[in-house]
């Protein structure tokens, strides 16, 4: 089966599916099954990162898809990320190579730099503030020239950034020869960053939405996909929530990247690029917004660390 989900266009006319495959949190043992189905179904962008650790097992489920000749390479879109303990400009091109290593390509389409957080070299997770380089010790300049590196050795087609916010946006577009091509972030109805987009469209950036189903749960208890007027649009289109959301985010021009495990999820979540909302339903869901993170950078915030929810996401603290 090929791709029929939307494109969104890079600015050299290289198109993207806009409905991808998520891999966050994907137990190694369960991504081959799980890529054997969204491969079948028609999947085609795939979003990977070192951090997640299951790219030797995607790797493994990319070679045997490859290999038995359902799909090729230049009909797949893999996606990604650089790790925060890798942003020294020496250590880049070798993260990129455990990753190509691991995921057994010879080039990515996509390579993002996965936060505006350093850590010391070696230190996956920090555990206090000394594991922690301020921007101004790691800028990310810096570590932007080793990805633009990258492009001009042909190991990666495109290059972007996540989690970026439009202050640190203008200020890395304004240091380097090759502007960020995608910026990866958090987005759903709650959680609309209608000014991060409009910027990335005025720019020609492209944003993809990571947890477009709204991952979890808020800390009231509420559901997104519970939200009574999530569940009356999806009702009213003989659709689920998920389709809703997803196609919500799809009409707002961004790429979304949902996860399931469940064949049946999978394919119905394919299936909400069909989905065509009402401008009475968009309306009803940008009522929605409440900047309200489910992933909100805390992790970041350590004693004695240069990071604060403040300067990670350059907002005005509540």
């Amino acid at each position: 089966m090929t791709d029929t989900t939307p494109q969104l266009r890079f600015r050299d006319g290289t198109a993207m599916p806009a409905l991808g495959l998520g891999t966050w949190q994907v137990e190694p043992a369960a991504v081959g099954p799980m890529l054997s189905t969204a491969l079948r179904l028609g999947y085609r962008h795939i979003d990977a990162a070192a951090i997640y650790g299951n790219e030797s097992a995607i790797g493994a489920a990319l070679a045997r898809a490859l290999g038995s000749g359902d799909v090729t390479r230049e009909q797949l879109w893999i996606t990604s990320k650089l790790w925060n303990d890798a942003h020294d400009p020496a250590q880049v091109r070798p993260a990129l190579e455990r990753t190509l290593r691991d995921l057994r390509l010879d080039w990515l389409d996509l390579y993002l730099i996965h936060w505006p957080v350093a850590h010391r070299s070696g230190v996956t997770m920090p555990s206090s503030g000394a594991d922690q380089l301020s921007l101004e010790q790691q800028p990310l300049a810096d570590t932007w020239g080793a990805m633009e590196e990258l492009v001009e050795a042909g190991l990666v087609r495109h290059i972007g950034v996540s989690n970026f916010s439009i202050a640190k946006l203008t200020a890395l577009a304004a240091a380097v020869r090759i502007t960020p091509e995608v910026n990866q972030v958090e987005r759903h109805p709650w959680l609309q960053q209608h000014a991060l987009l409009r910027y990335c469209c005025n720019h020609g950036i492209l944003l993809t939405a990571y947890a477009p189903l709204g991952r979890a749960a808020s800390a009231d208890g509420g559901s997104l996909l519970a939200d009574p007027v999530i569940t009356a649009i999806a009702a009213a289109h003989r659709a689920t929530s998920a389709q809703v959301l997803l196609a919500w985010g799809l009409a707002c021009g961004t790429a979304v990247i949902p996860k399931s495990v469940h064949p049946e999820l999978l394919a119905a979540n394919l299936a909400a690029s069909g989905l065509c909302l009402s401008p009475e339903d968009l309306v009803a869901i940008r009522a929605l917004d409440r900047h309200h993170r489910l992933v909100d950078g805390s992790f970041w915030v350590l004693p004695d660390g240069p990071y604060t929810l403040t300067n990670l996401w350059d907002e005005v603290a509540a």
